[in-house]
């Protein structure tokens, strides 16, 4: 089959699908993406460059809406030089989030599309308002209502859609809901997997270490901010630290905003920082900003307790590998968390806004050596029924046969060009005959579930 990606960000999510098709050696794989140093042999890729950004002059609103259109003509232009050059998808798979798929039908009709639909903003629920520290003001709904202007684009445009969680799929229309699948993402089980020995071994990272006398807490966001909790997990050290003399605490994450308004000077751990000067002792405190992936997993594994904190929004894929390393998790008790874990029976869950709550779970974890094993083994065990990365393979499989009417499993290798060449110079009769042009050149029909609602997403 032939296939192509679009994602800004290569490979952004599609990172195991694409290693999958590659690794069998059956595919195409096209993947259309601005330029960064990211390299998976066997893909070729097609880098497009943003010609401009929203001027100043457009509304605030509307900024958003018009890169993405941008976005989506710059993807269109490139697409069509792969037209141009004889390629023709049998599925187009990628991102709505920046509008980089809002053209692809108008270059390739007949190719379906299945789009990442991540999260449909709302002015009266989920995220917004759910922190009281940041209530709404009058100037909100209208540039919430906004952002999900390419959202709406996309699922009105030809195609289907696809979202990781339950949660997520609660957050949009109820009339988009059918045209958009439940496809779990999986973890790499054996790259992600509980090691024994990890808390008997001095372990170091970004050049501290910690001896197998010392607790290690753990907590890990892209950035360090409020829609992760970054802002109660502070607050909550102070006990923490008191109550737990041998506790040491490691945040793994940038000085960004990845969601939510920026913050008019400084960053989040700044702030944080000078609210709680004197009340923390900094040694035992550690900002180790991004670290590699291997650092990462080794780290998860050291774990003593990891906190995960989210507002009512995405869940991070940290939750996922911290479940598959066997971390005793203490979990905001919000609805991304729950769909994964259970207070009491794979972590302990817990009020986001109550720092004391939070700080009360940790302590408790560190000193209940039979509940931290306990809830480490039933994290692992659920990872395993529930975050199998063949069982989402094989979904993902399943799904796109449905789109095109093609098993990606079942496809044969493509014959090599050379040995095409040499079977057509041998013989006139090596063209296709009027039926097999004919096939070749009808459209894929989706089965009937696939295809009722054709206009959505």
């Amino acid at each position: 089959m032939k296939f192509l990606f679009v994602h800004q960000n290569f490979p952004g999510q599609f990172l195991h699908l694409v290693r999958h098709l590659v690794r069998s050696g059956k595919h195409e794989v096209v993947f259309i993406s601005e330029g960064n140093e990211n390299v998976i042999g066997g893909v070729r890729r097609v880098i497009y460059r943003m010609p401009r950004t929203p001027s100043n002059e457009t509304h605030p609103g509307a900024r958003e809406f018009d890169a993405g259109l941008t976005r989506a003509e710059a993807v269109a232009k490139a697409a069509l030089t792969l037209r141009d050059l004889g390629f023709a998808p049998d599925i187009i798979i990628g991102h709505h989030g920046w509008g980089e798929l809002l053209n692809m039908s108008d270059v390739f009709p007949s190719a379906p599309i299945l789009g990442y639909f991540e999260f449909f903003y709302h002015t009266d629920k989920f995220d917004v308002g759910f922190d009281p520290e940041f209530p709404l003001t009058p100037d909100m709904p209208a540039k919430i209502r906004a952002k999900n202007a390419i959202n709406l684009q996309a699922l009105n445009n030809p195609g289907w859609g696809q979202t990781p969680t339950a949660f997520q799929h609660s957050t949009y229309p109820e009339w988009a809901r059918s045209r958009i699948f439940l496809l779990r993402e999986g973890v790499n089980l054996d790259q992600c997997r509980p090691d024994p020995l990890a808390a008997k071994k001095e372990f170091t990272i970004k050049g501290l270490s910690f001896s197998p006398k010392e607790q290690l807490i753990t907590y890990v966001a892209r950035d360090l901010e409020p829609y992760r909790g970054f802002h109660v997990f502070m607050r909550s050290l102070p006990r923490i630290l008191e109550e737990c003399p041998h506790a040491r605490v490691v945040l793994v994450g940038g000085d960004g905003v990845s969601y939510g308004a920026r913050l008019p000077h400084g960053t989040w751990r700044e702030r944080m920082l000078s609210e709680l000067h004197g009340r923390i002792p900094l040694d035992r405190v550690h900002f180790v900003g991004k670290v590699s992936y291997d650092d990462f997993r080794r780290m998860l594994q050291r774990s003593d307790a990891h906190v995960y904190l989210t507002y009512p929004f995405v869940a991070s894929w940290s939750l996922r590998e911290a479940m598959a390393s066997g971390c005793a998790i203490v979990g905001s008790a919000t609805a991304p968390v729950e769909e994964f874990l259970h207070d009491r029976k794979t972590a302990l869950l817990t009020t986001f806004t109550d720092p004391d709550a939070i700080a009360e779970s940790v302590v408790e974890i560190l000193e209940n050596k039979r509940l931290a094993k306990a809830l480490r083994g039933a994290a692992r065990a659920e990872a395993e029924r529930t975050l199998s990365m063949q069982g989402y393979l094989t979904q993902y499989e399943a799904i796109i046969e449905q789109l095109t009417g093609k098993n990606p499993a079942a496809e044969e290798a493509p014959v090599p060009a050379r040995i095409k060449r040499k079977a057509a110079e041998a013989s006139l009769s090596a063209s296709p005959t009027n039926s097999q042009a004919a096939k070749a050149a009808t459209p894929v029909v989706a089965p009937k579930k696939a295809g009722q609602a054709k206009k959505t997403a």
